[in-house]
């Protein structure tokens, strides 16, 4: 994929026939972080962000098409507080496993998904939208904040010794 986008994104609901290659996506998107953890910590982990199926009781799987290509995903809960997101107020909605093909990063995919989330959010008309984030996680963890969203260290859990992952929220 081009660095720029010329043909439209669309944003759409996953359907049953593109949850495996969700599954695949959010593996390619996330391979880089496999160094910064133990193997067995990795493993454990890379099987629970590709099983999406696991998660469409209690949230929506929103997908982003380029060119007839899946290139972006992301897990919206529309009512948090039943996720596994940390325990988020039940007046929030919540974000998860925001993820990016390699080859479409630097697009604007990320942004329009999390638009896409907010934009959902405020149809339910939630208090705030809710996401976890790790400094490993740079180039999300900016995006987010220049999109508003603010630390809520009392959401922070450790996934590992030496993770920490970091709470944020964006009051709508």
């Amino acid at each position: 994929m081009p660095r720029s986008i010329e043909q439209p994104l669309i944003v759409r609901d996953a359907m049953l026939e593109d949850l495996d290659d969700v599954a695949l996506l959010i593996k390619d998107a996330y391979q880089e972080y496999q160094s910064n953890f133990p193997p067995e910590v990795w493993e454990r982990y890379a099987m629970e962000i590709v099983d999406v199926r696991s998660r469409l009781d209690t949230a929506e799987l929103i997908v982003a098409e380029h060119a007839g290509e899946l290139v972006g995903s992301v897990t919206f809960y529309p009512n948090a507080s039943p996720s596994d997101q940390g325990g988020w107020p039940p007046s929030w909605t919540g974000v998860r496993l925001l993820a990016v093909h390699p080859d479409a990063r630097g697009t604007g995919v990320g942004r329009v998904l999390m638009d896409e989330c907010l934009r959902r959010s405020r149809l339910k008309s939630a208090s705030a939208l809710g996401l976890h984030t790790t400094a490993l996680m740079a180039v999300a963890h900016g995006m987010y904040e220049r999109m508003g969203f603010v630390r809520v260290p009392e959401f922070d859990f450790q996934s590992g010794p030496d993770v920490v992952v970091m709470g944020y929220r964006l009051d709508l």
